[in-house]
């Protein structure tokens, strides 16, 4: 026997690798031993086969399957391995962009918590500039402020398949909020047929999608989704009393749910807003 083979022992600690993955290989016909010996049943591997255990190797680290890498190398076929390269790299650039949305969603998740903790007491009513936001809204066909939260929450799951059925990515079914017309507002009418979810700038524009622009807002503070007409009248209220301008629709946002706090509903801490104008 050749003096340059190996026991699979001597194989998988030269190759750093392991004896259950070599016999992997060898059951799956990837790698087989150079030489079995048939009294003793060990196994013998050449140095020449360790070009393919690297080749073997490296293709797994980019994320290849063993059985394509099988397929791969059993058929020689120099196109068949670049034709599941670029699928490979396809695959990869979508884990990616799924990787980033949810990285964004924890960023936005993690300001919401530090916003809850460090926010106004419930009534407080404030001032104050917001950076400009895009969202996607969901046309309701009924006025829910109309019917009691469980219709809020029928909404809530339609727009859930709405989302899923534009091919958004699920992670931004997340802190629903309701939008009400200017006059609406003004009038304090209590009706709404939009609501909508925070996502990320780069998702493109469409019919769904739409910017809120920066600016002043009027906004109250409160803790109890039952408690919104009241507040939405002081905060009314509040930009009447200091002769501001509400200059376009109030926005009914969730800044953050702790249902882990309450199982039997939803634990939700509001910001009421409207953009104003000053001359």
């Amino acid at each position: 026997m050749n003096s340059k083979m190996m026991k699979i022992g001597e194989m998988a600690s030269f190759n750093q690798v392991s004896i259950p993955t070599l016999r992997l290989y060898d059951k799956m016909g990837l790698l087989k031993p150079y030489y079995i010996d048939g009294e003793t049943n060990y196994r013998y591997y050449g140095m020449h086969q360790k070009a393919r255990l690297d080749m073997i190797q490296y293709m797994k680290e980019l994320g290849i399957s063993l059985s394509e890498i099988k397929t791969i190398l059993d058929s020689g076929d120099v196109q068949l391995i670049e034709s599941t390269l670029i699928r490979k790299k396809r695959q990869v650039r979508e884990q990616l962009s799924t990787l980033e949305t949810r990285l964004k969603a924890i960023s936005r998740t993690i300001e919401s918590v530090e916003r809850f903790r460090k926010a106004p007491t419930c009534g407080m009513t404030t001032v104050e500039y917001i950076p400009h936001r895009k969202i996607y809204s969901m046309h309701t066909p009924v006025n829910f402020y109309d019917y009691d939260i469980s219709v809020y929450e029928q909404l809530l799951g339609e727009l859930k398949l709405d989302i899923i059925k534009n091919n958004l990515p699920e992670i931004y079914y997340c802190n629903a909020g309701t939008i009400l017309k200017k006059e609406d507002f003004l009038a304090q009418r209590l009706i709404s047929h939009e609501i909508f979810v925070f996502v990320d700038d780069d998702i493109p524009d469409s019919a769904a999608i739409k910017r809120v622009d920066s600016g002043m807002f009027a906004c109250i503070y409160l803790d109890s989704f039952e408690d919104e007409p009241k507040y939405a009248a002081k905060l009314l209220e509040f930009c009447e009393n200091n002769g501001y301008t509400v200059s376009g629709d109030y926005i009914c946002e969730v800044l953050t749910e702790f249902n882990v706090f309450d199982s039997e509903k939803r634990s939700m801490y509001l910001r009421l807003q409207v953009p104003l104008a000053f001359r």
